[in-house]
């Protein structure tokens, strides 16, 4: 026998054919690997930096005049930080549904985390040297590219997640919206 066709008012299992609560654990254990895969991808240029750092093949390691700012990349990474650790404050009161504090601490830890972007395009154009010069500062750049990349990734991911919160803040709580009114539908 074959499956019905779906219309409008199909429910969610017979497209599917498996129950809402299963998406969650998948999107959950989807997070988990993202973040695995983030930590092993990052692994690479600390392995790349040591690995250079013993050859310094002809002093070329770090020559003269390749110092990097200490404190803007400190100042980076506490707004990366603060970012991070306002958005997870923010989970607690999402799951206990205060979800007007919720989206404040949301806005707040977007805010944090594009002035980690805007502070790091200063950070690059601070510097007096370029990812030619040498080992250390091919590392460098190619660290902070890509820890740029996905902090712009995250925080586009914040955003749309804030502005899909602000759109439901229209409903009341016990009520669902309806077909077409919220994304994905």
């Amino acid at each position: 026998m074959a499956a019905p066709l779906a219309h409008e008012g199909t429910g969610y299992e017979v497209v599917e054919e498996e129950p809402p609560e299963i998406l969650g654990r998948n999107l959950s254990s989807a997070g988990y690997l993202l973040a695995s895969a983030t930590a092993f991808f990052f692994l690479s240029f600390l392995f790349a930096y040591f690995y250079l750092r013993s050859l310094n093949s002809n002093g070329m390691w770090k020559p003269k005049g390749v110092d990097t700012s200490l404190s803007w990349g400190t100042v980076v990474m506490a707004c990366v930080v603060a970012s991070a650790a306002t958005l997870r404050l923010g989970l607690r009161d999402r799951v206990a549904e205060r979800l007007t504090a919720w989206r404040m601490k949301g806005l707040v830890a977007l805010a944090l985390g594009l002035a980690s972007l805007f502070l790091q395009v200063v950070a690059w154009t601070q510097q007096s040297f370029g990812p030619v010069d040498g080992g250390f500062a091919s590392v460098y750049f190619g660290w902070t590219a890509f820890m740029f990349l996905f902090v712009l990734g995250t925080m586009f991911w914040l955003e749309t997640t804030l502005a899909t919160s602000f759109r439901y803040a229209r409903f009341p709580v016990p009520s669902e919206p309806r077909p077409g009114e919220a994304s994905g539908d």
